[in-house]
C-alpha cells in the first residue's frame, strides 16, 4: 500500500503502534485517520534508529495524541531517500509543510517569500496632441521604454512618440 503526498510516493500508512525498527534515511508522515480518510498531522525525517520507542519518546508525541484524539489513530508513512543528503531530506519536509501546515509542525514552518519585489515604475508624462486624421484627442496606448504608442479612440488610427 502507498499514498502519495505531492510528487512523493510514501509507503504505508500503518498503524504507528506496528511499527518496528530499523529506520534509516527516511522522511515520515503522521498521519490521523479518521475512517477512511487520512490527514497529515506532522512531518519528519530520520537519519537512523533502532530504537522501538522512537515515535513514543519524540517531543511532539503528545500533539500527535491530542491532534488525532486516540493514540490508536495515529499512522505511518515512510519515503525511503537511502541516497539523500540531510539538506535534501529537509527540503522535502518543507516543500510537505509549506502545503499541508501540519499541526504539529506550526513552530517550524517558514512562510516562503517570493524571490522578487514589485517595485512601481514611474510612467512619463504623456503629451497631449490630436489626431492627424479627425482632430480627436490622442490617447496613450502602451508605454515602451522609449516611445509611447498613442492610439485615437475616434477614428483608431495609432501614432508613436519618443519618450522625451
Amino acid at each position: 500500500m502507498s499514498i502519495q503526498i505531492l510528487s512523493y510516493e510514501f509507503m504505508g500508512p500503518i498503524p504507528l503502534d506496528e511499527w518496528g525498527p530499523p529506520m534509516e534515511k527516511l522522511v515520515y508522515l503522521i498521519l490521523a485517520r479518521e475512517k477512511d480518510k487520512f490527514s497529515i498531522v506532522y512531518v519528519g525525517d530520520c537519519e537512523k534508529t533502532e530504537d522501538k520507542a522512537y515515535f513514543v519518546q519524540h517531543p511532539q508525541f503528545k500533539c500527535w495524541a491530542d491532534q488525532t484524539g486516540s493514540e490508536k489513530s495515529l499512522h505511518l508513512a515512510i519515503l525511503p531517500m537511502f541516497e539523500s543528503t540531510p539538506e535534501y531530506r529537509k527540503n522535502v519536509l518543507q516543500k510537505i509543510m509549506t502545503h499541508y501546515k501540519p499541526k504539529c509542525n506550526a513552530s517550524e514552518i517558514k512562510e516562503e517569500k517570493p524571490s522578487y519585489t514589485v517595485r512601481k515604475t514611474e510612467t512619463p508624462e504623456t503629451e497631449k496632441f490630436n489626431c492627424p486624421c479627425c482632430g480627436a484627442e490622442m490617447h496613450p496606448e502602451q508605454i515602451l521604454e522609449k516611445s509611447t504608442v498613442y492610439r485615437c479612440k475616434s477614428c483608431g488610427m495609432s501614432d508613436t512618440r519618443l519618450n522625451s
